[in-house]
Parts: C-alpha cells; sequence; structure tokens
C-alpha cells in the first residue's frame, strides 16, 4: 500500500477525532488500527459505535450493533422490519443476519479522491445517533413481542 493512502488515512482519521471531540464525546482511539469506539444515550437505549477507517479501499466506516437480537420464532418478522425501516432511510442501513437475528446499523463514506471535513465526520455521526436512536427500541419492542407488526408500521411511518 501506498505511504500517501497511510498519510491520508492518518489525517482522516485526526479528522474524525476532532469531529468527536467537538460533540464532546469521550471516545476510545486505536491508532494503530484506525478504530475509534464511543457510546451514546439516547431517548430509551444506550448505543454504542465504532467507526474505522480502511486505508487500503479509502473509506470511513461506522457500525453500531443494536442491543436486539431477534429470536428465532421472530427472525422472518425481525427481516421484515428491519428492510421496512430501511426503505425509509436516505444514509446509512440496517444490516440484517438471518442466521442471528443480529441488527447493525452501518454508515459508509469514500474519500477516494476527496477531502473529508470535520462537517462531513459530523454529519455521519450525528445522522447516524438519530437513526439508531429512531428505530433500536421499536425493534427491540417487536422482537420482545410488545410492538406487532402493524403498530411498528405506523411508528415508523410518523
Amino acid at each position: 500500500m501506498s505511504e500517501n493512502k497511510k498519510e491520508i488515512a492518518r489525517e482522516v482519521f485526526d479528522t474524525l477525532c476532532q469531529a468527536l471531540e467537538s460533540f464532546n464525546y469521550r471516545y476510545q482511539k486505536n491508532e494503530e488500527e484506525l478504530v475509534v469506539k464511543f457510546g451514546v444515550i439516547g431517548d430509551d437505549l444506550p448505543m454504542n459505535f465504532i467507526v474505522k477507517i480502511d486505508d487500503e479501499r479509502e473509506l470511513v466506516s461506522l457500525f453500531s450493533a443494536l442491543p436486539v437480537r431477534f429470536k428465532n420464532d421472530k427472525r422472518v418478522e425481525g427481516s421484515i422490519a428491519t428492510n421496512a425501516v430501511n426503505y425509509l432511510l436516505a444514509d446509512g442501513s440496517f444490516d440484517y443476519d438471518l442466521r442471528d437475528g443480529e441488527v447493525t446499523f452501518r454508515m459508509t463514506s469514500s474519500y477516494r479522491d476527496s477531502m473529508i471535513g470535520t462537517e462531513m465526520l459530523k454529519y455521519m455521526i450525528d445522522i447516524s445517533i438519530q437513526t439508531v436512536d429512531r428505530y433500536n427500541d421499536k425493534l427491540f419492542l417487536v422482537n420482545q413481542g410488545i410492538l406487532d407488526f402493524e403498530d411498528f408500521i405506523k411508528q415508523i411511518n410518523d
């Protein structure tokens, strides 16, 4: 891998840390791996995020595993519910693993042949937090059988 790619990735990583500091978030960083972890308390459930800088592919990838694993008898419903949410999203998506019912939010942005500034990373962090916070509790309630599918659809469309 070219040294230039590594240098650019390091600049993006430093900019990411500046963006998190502008929110006054506490975070853990791994400078060797170019990974940052942070947590946020939302309106209901706590949220954890991991942001990775992929120097080879020139990507910033943000992930948040939701505190929900759909039970075996709820896997199909979980898949449909996750897909219904994804249909509404402009940025990012929820990944659904049918094998174990795990749901993870993911947002990725390329910085190849471009400059990523603090504002872009702040947007990425902010919209991810808003999105996860808006849907994590609803998906959790569907899994618990507390929120039926019809009410779930009504709530996400309000």
